[in-house]
């Protein structure tokens, strides 16, 4: 390990590599400590649920500690309640000794919970992708960047449940691609998130015919396209507005997942990459280097360590775990 270390470091310092770590992580619910009449239940603060001044801090050190183990450059995080907890988030962060320059939440719909990104390089602008009206649907919050003198953009993304069915993630899919096609197919895009779909939910949601209500057609897979390339990346030749899910660069099958239900492995958390990230030429994504941060405390047994709570009504918090989502990280070099 410490030789493929120093062969890395080599290389970069000779061919002028540099390199870009880019992460999505769903905290599990971080809500402030402020009411503002929509929260759920459990998390009303300072009531029989224990959401008050001593969880609320536990969960932010603990959410801060996972993220600082990332160490990203830029980080698209979903379930945050507001920009106060993104604020306190990011304090808890300084704190620790990371410091994020740059923040935004996708604040201009009123969900329970949004999207955000911490970042250590600029935004040239934020703006925010309204799905529908209805509050069903998040909206998706975008960033361009400026790295070495080229645009690149992030979606970061918090598609329906599977609370709801197939049609409402079709919905979303819809209007990401329509987005990629008003910014132009040939751009370094990352669309990125909770996409509330398995890499191959093709698969997997034939069996829920709740969820199958689309004849088969899928968001993730069919409207984005990502079915038609199930090979490593540096084998994927893209089409035009289509786009390529990282996971298939990811060799051991077994490792593709993010969340655990009911015990089995499933990856709703996925990054997606458009052609131009794949071509060799300015930003491309480092190939081989998709993974999760897979570090033993975020594990309790053969379940994901996820914050803790009683299930008995009034449901209690007991001020321990971290969430029911693993990070999913990726690299990208220029």
């Amino acid at each position: 390990m410490k030789i493929l270390t120093f062969l890395l470091l080599l290389s970069a310092l000779l061919f002028g590599e540099n390199m870009i770590k880019i992460a999505t992580y769903n905290v599990e619910n971080l809500f402030d400590l402020k009411r503002s009449g929509h929260e759920y239940s459990e998390y009303i603060p300072f009531t029989k649920s224990n959401w008050n001044e001593r969880t609320y801090k536990i969960k932010l050190h603990n959410t801060a500690k996972v993220i600082k183990d990332i160490d990203a450059d830029i980080i698209g995080l979903q379930e945050i309640e507001s920009l106060q907890a993104l604020k306190d988030l990011r304090y808890t962060l300084k704190r620790m000794g990371l410091y994020y320059q740059y923040y935004k939440i996708a604040n201009l719909k009123g969900t329970i919970i949004k999207v955000a990104i911490l970042s250590k390089i600029p935004f040239v602008y934020t703006t925010e992708i309204a799905v529908q009206q209805s509050y069903r649907y998040r909206n998706i919050l975008e960033a361009k960047f400026k790295i070495n003198g080229e645009d690149l953009y992030l979606l970061v993304n918090h598609w329906k449940s599977k609370a709801g069915p197939e049609s409402m993630r079709v919905v979303s899919a819809k209007k990401l691609r329509k987005r990629v096609e008003e910014l132009g197919k040939e751009k370094n895009i990352i669309a990125l998130g909770d996409f509330n779909s398995d890499y191959e939910e093709y698969k997997l949601f034939k069996r829920k015919r709740k969820h199958n209500d689309t004849g088969g057609i899928t968001g993730i897979n069919h409207i984005l396209g990502t079915i038609n390339y199930k090979m490593q990346a540096k084998e994927a030749k893209i089409e035009d507005g289509d786009f390529y899910n990282l996971w298939y660069d990811e060799p051991d099958k077994a490792k593709r997942f993010s969340y655990i239900y009911r015990g089995k492995k499933e990856a709703l958390d996925n990054i997606l990459v458009t052609k131009a990230l794949l071509d060799n030429q300015g930003i491309d994504y480092k190939c081989g280097s998709i993974h999760t941060l897979n570090k033993p405390y975020l594990y309790k047994g053969k379940s994901l360590y996820r914050w803790q709570m009683s299930w008995r009504k009034p449901r209690k918090h007991y001020g321990r775990g971290y969430s029911d989502h693993l990070p999913v990280i990726a690299e990208f070099i220029y």
